[in-house]
């Protein structure tokens, strides 16, 4: 056997095993819709173990994708104000060969109907019993809450609309690290390290989509304060902090140290089902009144444990500018997706901010400690400017977490928080 001919055996053999191990992507496509059979648009399908791969449906619900992991690996389907509904891409591909579309559940985003609707336990609202009440549940949450580093990934959407127009949605994937109580005051710190992020948008707004969210305005710094545009190019992502911001609200455990001893701003309500309403309210005014911000914060607690179950915040915020206020250029450039003509928008001065805002924090318990599972926010706000010019802006937001570490987690460093996240830009039709 000639030399030649040995090596064309070697080199057809390792093609072909190389053929053999080559893993090719399968497409996987679908439908979701609500229990109603309404298309539900802008919910995201990606697989848990790599969720970069995923995408978001259309208008119409539906969704495709492609991945190389294999038929029993997770898929989650997901969308603000709904159960997380979670399948193996093997089920997702004989629901989809059946035409059966993906159904996903109601999930109240706020508990605030159900606590206003309760009325207060007089005997529970003795200063004596109510103290008692605060301090067993405050021991309970001191047990439960890990006093140690814990590493959170997460897969975290914020989606925008106005007037039933839809801005768009992004999506973050991400670590976080939670370091308890290294933050001011003795608050938890929160640490936060985007790994990927995707920007969902109508195929209309992708041209304003490119220049607002994509970097237009750091370019612009650039040529006008050098210094200023370095730190905002090396500071953390203007989405990363939306995302982290909304991670790091309800630092519940700080939060019930510093109310509980005020027993005057606490009530009881649900005492049902083994499950007990804890509710503080807070009420702050400023400026002769022309600043009003309400607090309500629920603590639902097993009746008999004192274990907390979730925690939901709702918040009122009315602001009053006597004679209006100027917006820059930045934010005047961001009333573009509102769709608001050029004059419209350089004749709009501020002069009343109205919101509501509802958090729900749902927990998880792993080796005797509670950990977060996931967070859902809901903002409602308007903007009035003169002439009574009225903008809705809302927010509906979710994070969940895909994976958690809670032994040897070490502090990110400074490189890691600040580092630029990798974006995908992607058009929804």
């Amino acid at each position: 056997m000639s030399t030649r001919y040995f090596i064309q055996r070697i080199s057809l053999s390792v093609s072909a095993l190389m053929c053999a191990l080559t893993v090719f992507a399968a497409t996987y496509n679908g439908r979701v819709v609500d229990e109603k059979g309404q298309a539900v648009a802008y919910a995201t399908v990606y697989p848990e173990q790599q969720p970069e791969e995923g995408t978001a449906t259309n208008t119409d619900g539906r969704f495709t994708f492609q991945t190389e992991l294999p038929r029993q690996s997770m898929v989650i389907i997901s969308f603000i104000g709904y159960e997380k509904l979670t399948l193996t891409l093997a089920e997702l591909e004989a629901l989809t060969t059946q035409r059966k579309p993906l159904v996903l559940k109601e999930q109240p985003i706020a508990l605030q109907e159900m606590v206003v609707a309760a009325k207060p336990s007089k005997q529970r609202n003795k200063n004596k019993q109510m103290a008692a009440l605060l301090h067993a549940v405050y021991v309970k949450m001191q047990q439960e809450f890990s006093d140690e580093n814990t590493r959170y990934q997460v897969v975290s959407d914020v989606k925008m609309n106005s007037e039933g127009s839809v801005w768009g949605m992004e999506q973050m994937i991400a670590d976080i690290i939670v370091l308890p109580e290294k933050g001011a005051e003795g608050r938890d710190s929160v640490q936060f390290s985007g790994r990927y992020c995707k920007r969902f948008f109508p195929a209309g707004k992708r041209a304003q989509a490119d220049s607002i969210l994509a970097g237009q305005t750091i370019d612009r710094l650039a040529g006008e304060h050098q210094q200023m545009a370095h730190r905002a190019i090396n500071a953390v992502d203007s989405g990363v902090v939306v995302h982290r911001a909304l991670f790091a609200m309800g630092n519940m455990l700080y939060d019930f140290e510093q109310a509980m001893n005020d027993i005057r701003h606490w009530t009881v309500s649900n005492e049902s089902e083994g499950e007990t309403v804890l509710t503080h309210t807070e009420k702050i005014t400023k400026y002769l009144g022309l600043f009003q911000l309400t607090f309500q914060r629920h603590y639902i607690v097993d009746s008999h444990t004192y274990a907390v179950l979730r925690f939901s915040e709702h918040a009122e915020v009315k602001v009053t500018i006597p004679f209006g206020y100027k917006l820059n250029a930045d934010q005047l450039e961001l009333l573009n997706l509102v769709n608001m003509d050029d004059e419209r928008i350089q004749k709009f001065r501020l002069r009343k901010l109205r919101g509501t805002t509802d958090l729900n924090t749902i927990y998880q318990r792993q080796d005797g400690h509670v950990y977060i599972l996931e967070k859902n926010m809901y903002s409602n706000s308007r903007l009035i400017g003169t002439k009574d010019t009225e903008i809705p802006i809302i927010i509906k937001a979710t994070q969940r977490v895909t994976g958690l570490q809670t032994k040897d987690v070490t502090p990110m460093t400074p490189s890691q928080i600040t580092r630029r996240v990798k974006r995908e830009i992607v058009e929804i039709y």
